[in-house]
């Protein structure tokens, strides 16, 4: 006898966000969907099956805000999780940030978001962040100055 398939998600799951800079300013974009709606962050999403890390972390960066990078490398590997009011697991999600510097294109709010912009390091206190951000954006920034 067959059990009958899983119902529900298994987790966690892996994404992707890319850490983008250009003249100095990181790429931030205000979430759209929820749990994390108006929230700032970095633009990612998830792995889709047999699609390579690095090329979802272009895809999703071209998706949700029409700009391309020459992503360098890993800045950091991060866990997003989730919970509900009762402390039970929602969701989680195992990030890898990719950094790099903008090529083409300006930030346009599309897909996943409701802004993008261009914004100074320095300023992100002003921001509402994901939990997590503005540390891979300060390890991103490290990497690039030293190569």
């Amino acid at each position: 006898m067959t059990s009958p398939p899983e119902t529900k998600p298994l987790w966690p799951r892996p994404g992707v966000s890319a850490v983008v800079f250009r003249d100095g300013r990181v790429l931030l974009v205000q979430r759209a969907k929820l749990p994390l709606r108006g929230v700032w962050s970095l633009p990612g999403g998830h792995i889709e099956p047999g699609e390579r890390a690095m090329a979802a972390a272009h895809r999703e960066l071209a998706e949700e805000t029409g700009v391309a990078a020459d992503l360098k490398g890993v800045a950091d590997a991060v866990d997003v999780v989730l919970r509900r009011e009762d402390g039970s697991l929602r969701a989680h999600y195992v990030l890898t940030a990719f950094y790099g510097l903008w090529l083409s294109g300006e930030p346009v709010a599309a897909s996943d978001a409701m802004d993008a912009r261009w914004v100074v390091p320095e300023t992100l206190d002003a921001f509402e962040l994901t939990p997590g951000a503005a540390d891979v954006i300060l390890k991103a920034q490290d990497l690039l100055e030293r190569t």
